[in-house]
């Protein structure tokens, strides 16, 4: 009986010694902080601050070397504070400009509409039209329409009338004007009543008649 006690304290001495480390459970034993940090690299990025900049595609420049952000960007110089990049003045782009590309620091303009709108009308470059009797107007290279509307003279008469496709109004009857509320023809004396004679003053048609009193006819009959 002493023989089998001395045997199995031989054996639970040995068998610790004959456990591989691929039996431990590393599940069973947390790692230490180290073990973390190492395991999660992959999630940690380069810091590049005061060393470097970095562009839009991930591209590493060194300090006080120039370099483009993005294809649309400026140029930048790469500095300890981070990039410092060229901001110009960039010239307007046309109001009618119909194609922009960004390629470069400013946006430039590659195509302009080589025609005109006016009133919802489409005109050539250089094109002449009359959208009304009393318009002219042109389609001009910066694609802007440009009129001149006629000044019409006063007419010599109190009647006048707009004919189609005629930009002023004229006189049908002539020069004319008012004598009292009757319509009386330039350059004759005109009875208006029994008492009354009229005629239009020279030049003046929008001036009431002169008239002057004559003796009445009725006077006789009274």
């Amino acid at each position: 009986m002493a023989l089998h006690i001395h045997e199995a304290w031989i054996l639970l001495f040995v068998l610790p010694g004959l456990v591989t480390p691929a039996a431990i459970n590393h599940e069973d034993y947390p790692a230490d902080e180290g073990d973390q940090t190492s395991s999660n690299d992959n999630l940690i990025f380069d810091d590049y601050r005061g060393k470097g900049c970095v562009d839009d595609s991930g591209f590493v420049y060194k300090l006080g070397e120039r370099f483009f952000p993005g294809h649309s960007n400026c140029p930048c110089v790469c500095t300890e504070d981070g990039p410092v990049c060229d901001q110009p003045e960039c010239p307007k782009i046309h109001p009618k400009c119909t194609k922009v590309e960004h390629n470069g620091c400013c946006p430039e303009c590659k195509e302009v509409k080589n025609f005109c709108e006016y009133h919802g009308k489409s005109y050539k470059i250089l094109e002449e039209f009359k959208p009304s009797p009393c318009e002219w107007c042109r389609c001009e290279p910066s694609n802007e329409v440009h009129c001149v509307v006629a000044d019409c003279a006063v007419p010599e008469c109190v009647n006048p009338v707009y004919e189609p496709e005629q930009c002023c109004p004229v006189c049908k009857n002539g020069p004319n004007c008012f004598a009292g509320t009757t319509i009386i023809p330039a350059g004759i004396e005109v009875k208006v009543d029994d008492c009354n004679i009229c005629h239009c003053h020279n030049g003046d048609w929008w001036k009431p008649a002169q008239c002057s009193k004559r003796e009445c006819q009725g006077k006789q009959a009274l």
